[in-house]
C-alpha cells in the first residue's frame, strides 16, 4: 500500500512539474476542437519534454523531488498510523518537508524558459535579473529542495525507528 502511495504521489508531482511550464499549450489543446485521443496523446507527449526541454541537472532533480515527495508522504502516513493519530512528535518534520517542497517547486523549469515559477514570482517584484547572478541560473533551488526533502526523509526515518513511548 505504501509503495502504491509513493508511486501515485510521485507520478502526480512529476506530472505537475511537466505540465506547469506548458500550461498555455495544454489549455490551448483542451480548448480546441481536436479529438479526445489527440488530447490524450498530447498529454503523454509532454513527458518526453523531460529529456528535451530540461537540462540534465533540472531533469534529475525534478525526478528526485517527485520521488522523494512520494516517499515523504508514504513515510509520514506510516508514522501517523503507527502513532495512531498522534502528530505531536512531527512538528519539525512538517516544516522541513514544506521547505523542501517549496524550494523544489521554485526550481522547476526547463532549459528554454529557466525556472518557471521562480522567474514568475520574482518578476512581480522586479527581481528576475537576480537569477542571472546565480551560478546555475536558479537551478540551485531545485537542488536545495531535493536536499531538504532527503534530510526530511532521514529525520522521519529516525522518528519511525524510535519507540512511541518515552524512555524511562
Amino acid at each position: 500500500m505504501y509503495l502504491a502511495l509513493v508511486i501515485v504521489v510521485g507520478f502526480l508531482v512529476f506530472t505537475s512539474a511537466i505540465i506547469i511550464p506548458n500550461v498555455a499549450a495544454v489549455s490551448s489543446v483542451f480548448q480546441s476542437s481536436v479529438t479526445l485521443s489527440t488530447k490524450i496523446q498530447f498529454m503523454f507527449s509532454l513527458y518526453g519534454s523531460i529529456g528535451t526541454n530540461f537540462t540534465l541537472i533540472s531533469a534529475t532533480y525534478t525526478v528526485l523531488i517527485a520521488t522523494f515527495f512520494g516517499i515523504q508522504i508514504a513515510l509520514l502516513t506510516y508514522y501517523i498510523r503507527k502513532a495512531r493519530g498522534g502528530v505531536m512528535r512531527i512538528k519539525g518534520l512538517g516544516a522541513m518537508s514544506l521547505g523542501g517542497i517549496i524550494s523544489g517547486a521554485l526550481g522547476i523549469g526547463c532549459a528554454a524558459c529557466g525556472t518557471f515559477i521562480l522567474t514568475s514570482v520574482l518578476a512581480l517584484f522586479g527581481g528576475a535579473g537576480v537569477l542571472a547572478y546565480l551560478p546555475f541560473g536558479g537551478e540551485e533551488f531545485g537542488i536545495i529542495g531535493a536536499g531538504l526533502l532527503t534530510y526530511s526523509i532521514y529525520l522521519l526515518l529516525k522518528k519511525i525507528d524510535k519507540p512511541l513511548s518515552c524512555p524511562t
